[in-house]
């Protein structure tokens, strides 16, 4: 047999009448001599193996895959590669949680070399059968081909299975929001009851920033004079503590502008919160982490406690109980645009990292602005 790129191989038939045939290479991901052997009932079968050898190895490829199975990667993967990205630590708890879905079970125990692209679509149907959200199992297909690339780039695989099926869609259901007379309802709620974090609710509404926003602001990041914030951080929990990290994207960290009624809220918010560090700093309490909203200490705010405050005003007010936080910044981006505001200008001041998501989660969660779009184009053309 003539010798082709790195691979030099021949083929023999052997005593039992079988055919065999031996390939000698450089390994492309340790540049190591190798030999290979093949074997088959013809000589056919043989050659079509020493073929897709060689293939594999002009293309820079392992000539055949390993024999570890999907679970004992994902684990690797997570040990090493995610670890050592980065991603921030939220990120990778999300990560982690995910690729453990897939870890265990029939999936996990399938090898490397045997994986196959039905397998990973086997994998999405097994997921929709735990009812698990569109979401849910997109993120989690996700995770397993950005795992199952760092297996291609270390040479384990030759080709990624995942990345030949098709990434499960979510479902775009109309989103019910909070009109703006509930909105008032439930903050109103939450000042009459004297909660904690009612200025917290209110600046969300007012902003649309999202919950872990809201808690990462510190007062360097706000301007009370020309009346804007700026995101820097968000703050959420990882396992069994509240991090605080920078935001996803770019377009995350950005400026937002303040009404002046926030703004003069927010200076009444802070000279309360100067009298309440005074009074700490008497028993040596604070924390001094220069926080807008923080504990009585000073200190980070658990995320579930503005979760809480907002479930209590809502029932007070007779709102679901399944009312959360976000449900106000939902609130803040729907208010906006039937208000006229540009989407662009939306999603700028929501951190959408394109106007597309803006688009998709909040233009069609109102008749009204359907109804006022198509008077506005007849009255153009009447």
């Amino acid at each position: 047999m003539g010798k082709r790129h790195n691979g030099e191989g021949t083929v023999y038939k052997r005593a039992d009448g079988s055919w065999a045939a031996q390939l000698s290479y450089l390994d492309p991901v340790t540049g190591q001599r190798k030999r290979r052997s093949f074997y088959g009932r013809t000589k056919a079968v043989v050659m079509g193996k020493l073929k897709e050898a060689r293939q594999r190895l002009d293309s820079g490829s392992p000539v055949s895959d390993a024999t570890i199975t999907v679970g004992q990667w994902l684990r690797r993967w997570r040990e090493t590669t995610l670890a050592a990205s980065s991603r921030s630590e939220a990120t990778k708890a999300q990560y982690t949680h995910l690729a453990k879905r897939t870890e265990s079970g029939d999936f996990g125990s399938i090898t490397l070399n045997r994986l196959k692209p039905t397998d990973v679509e086997a994998l999405i149907l097994d997921l929709r059968a735990k009812e698990l959200s569109d979401s849910t199992i997109r993120s989690t297909f996700g995770v397993l081909r950005t795992a199952l690339d760092v297996a291609v780039r270390d040479g384990l695989l030759a080709t990624n299975p995942a990345a030949q099926v098709k990434r499960p869609g979510i479902e775009r259901q109309r989103s019910a929001y909070l009109s703006a007379d509930q909105v008032r309802s439930l903050l109103s709620a939450a000042d009459e009851r004297g909660l904690r974090y009612a200025t917290a609710l209110r600046l969300i509404a007012a902003t649309g920033l999202r919950r872990g926003e809201a808690l990462g602001l510190k007062w360097s990041d706000v301007d009370l004079d020309a009346g804007v914030l700026r995101v820097e951080r968000t703050v959420s929990r990882v396992g069994k503590s509240v991090v605080s990290s920078t935001p996803k994207t770019a377009r995350s960290r950005r400026t937002v502008p303040l009404s002046p009624s926030v703004t003069a809220m927010l200076k009444a918010h802070r000279v309360k919160q100067d009298a309440e560090r005074a009074a700490a700093e008497q028993h040596g309490l604070w924390r001094d982490e220069d926080l807008v909203f923080c504990t009585h200490f000073g200190g980070v705010v658990e995320p579930s406690s503005l979760l809480r405050e907002v479930r209590l005003a809502a029932d007070e007010v007779g709102l679901p109980k399944n009312t959360g936080v976000h449900d106000l910044r939902h609130a803040a981006a729907t208010l906006m645009l039937e208000s006229g505001i540009h989407i662009k200008a939306v999603a700028d001041i929501l951190g959408h990292s394109s106007v597309s998501i803006t688009g998709d989660i909040y233009a069609a969660t109102s008749d009204d602005m359907a109804q006022k779009a198509v008077d506005a184009l007849s009255d153009a053309l009447s």
